[in-house]
């Protein structure tokens, strides 16, 4: 009988202990309503108790974030041993205010524009992981090609009409003779037991789109030498006016074309439906986050606008400094530096059988300057009252129209090997050392007089 009491004791307070925790959460709430001492301690609860806690995940939030920002810096800027080069940036603007050694300025620019160049195209493969192929690729063409625009921006602000023309003209050829070259050469030796293939249709709407913008061209220069302008001096910067406003139209319809009728275009032809699951495995994640993407695509741009600014008014001194023609500098060395994320990246795309994205990046970019590129500094020099237009003189227009047929021809069967991009990269050499020996008839130097 003890033990009964005291089992039923010891359920009887267990009961009790029950309720009273019932009672807590039910009905003291009610008691503290008219308990002026229960009303006095939970106020006094509420007042310190959310304090410490709101307190506590502010600091953390802090840490987090800062730990965050350290960590996307790392990524972005300590990860690759190229990007020791931006370094080169600071040292350039040292350099321009400490002395006028033009030459050095030029060169310290170039360099510290190179890894910037190829950080913004890291940020935009980045970008493309959040956007799909389709969208990527097109991210990779534009962002590919901020730094010649930025750069001819600048020079169109200074009136270097030359310079803009030669410069956007030298990146078309860099993209389709040497990234096209190397990532051809490249993507053989690695593949050299098979023939990599590509899209071929895909290769000759862009073909056909470079030879819309070889007419663009070429009709200027043309009423230009035959001297059969109705309007000398005027004709012909209406008609390039006009034809770059048709060419921006036809850019914009080829975009929806991408967007709406070739969802794939930028995915490797041959990856069949039974390589997907294997091929899941080895894709790469994205590194960091979309926002931190298009932050870092923000301040890539902003520095590499700084960075051009310094380059172009350096021009000049440096061709003097370095006697090498001005022409060979926007032709040749300036295209390279603006087209080393889309170098390699291509090569990298090539050498993984990827050869369709290869394509995409090298032909894509060169469509994109000159159908957008292009004609948009036409109008941007309409607007600031430049005379830009789209003579870009015989010698010029005819490299352009002569890479261009070499480069489909080399398109139209729809295969690659190492050998095509051999041929590619040797005809880049001869253009090269055309323009090294190459005199402008056209004056680089005449900037638009002040009033």
């Amino acid at each position: 009988m003890a033990d009964q009491n005291s089992s039923m004791s010891g359920v009887n307070s267990h009961l009790e202990m029950g309720s009273l925790e019932g009672r807590s959460v039910l009905e003291l709430e009610d008691e503290s309503l008219s308990s002026p001492r229960m009303i006095s301690i939970k106020t006094s609860s509420l007042d310190a108790a959310p304090r410490r806690y709101f307190c506590d995940v502010e600091e953390i939030s802090c840490r987090c974030i800062l730990r965050r920002a350290f960590n996307s810096i790392r990524i972005v800027l300590l990860s690759d041993k190229l990007n020791i080069l931006v370094l080169c940036g600071p040292l350039a603007i040292l350099v321009d205010k400490l002395t006028s050694h033009h030459g050095w300025v030029f060169l310290l620019s170039l360099l510290g524009i190179i890894p910037l160049a190829e950080r913004l195209g890291w940020a935009t493969e980045q970008l493309a992981f959040f956007t799909g192929p389709t969208v990527g690729g097109l991210l990779n063409a534009t962002f590919g090609n901020a730094t010649e625009l930025i750069i001819s921006m600048y020079a169109l602000r200074s009136g270097m009409i030359r310079v803009v023309q030669q410069s956007l003209l030298g990146s078309i050829l860099s993209n389709m003779l040497l990234v096209l070259g190397c990532a051809f050469f490249g993507g053989g030796i690695v593949h050299s037991n098979k023939e990599q293939v590509f899209d071929k249709a895909n290769a000759v709407m862009n073909s056909g789109l470079l030879l819309m913008a070889v007419m663009g061209l070429l009709f200027p220069a043309v009423l230009h030498f035959t001297r059969t302008e109705l309007h000398f001096g005027k004709s012909e910067l209406a008609l390039s006016r006009f034809s770059s406003c048709v060419m921006l139209a036809a850019y914009g319809a080829y975009l929806f074309f991408q967007l709406t009728s070739q969802k794939n275009m930028y995915s490797p032809i041959n990856e069949g439906e039974s390589q997907d699951d294997s091929n899941s495995d080895d894709e790469e994640a994205p590194q960091i986050s979309k926002w931190e993407s298009i932050s870092w695509l923000s301040i890539l741009t902003i520095w590499i606008s700084v960075l051009s600014e310094y380059l172009v008014n350096a021009i000049e001194g440096a061709s003097v400094a370095m006697n090498i023609p001005v022409a060979f500098i926007s032709v040749i060395l300036l295209p390279i530096v603006g087209n080393a994320a889309e170098h390699a990246g291509a090569v990298m795309f090539a050498v993984k059988d990827k050869l369709d994205i290869s394509l995409g990046v090298a032909i894509g970019s060169s469509t994109q300057i000159s159908m957008f590129g292009i004609p948009f500094c036409v109008v941007v020099g309409w607007i600031m009252g430049r005379p830009m237009d789209l003579n870009f003189q015989l010698f010029e227009t005819a490299t352009l129209f002569m890479t261009v047929l070499v480069v489909a021809f080399m398109l139209q069967e729809g295969t690659s090997n190492y050998f095509k991009g051999l041929m590619l990269l040797l005809c880049y050499l001869i253009v090269a050392a055309s323009f090294f020996v190459h005199i402008d008839p056209k004056s680089i130097q005449d900037k638009p007089k002040k009033t």
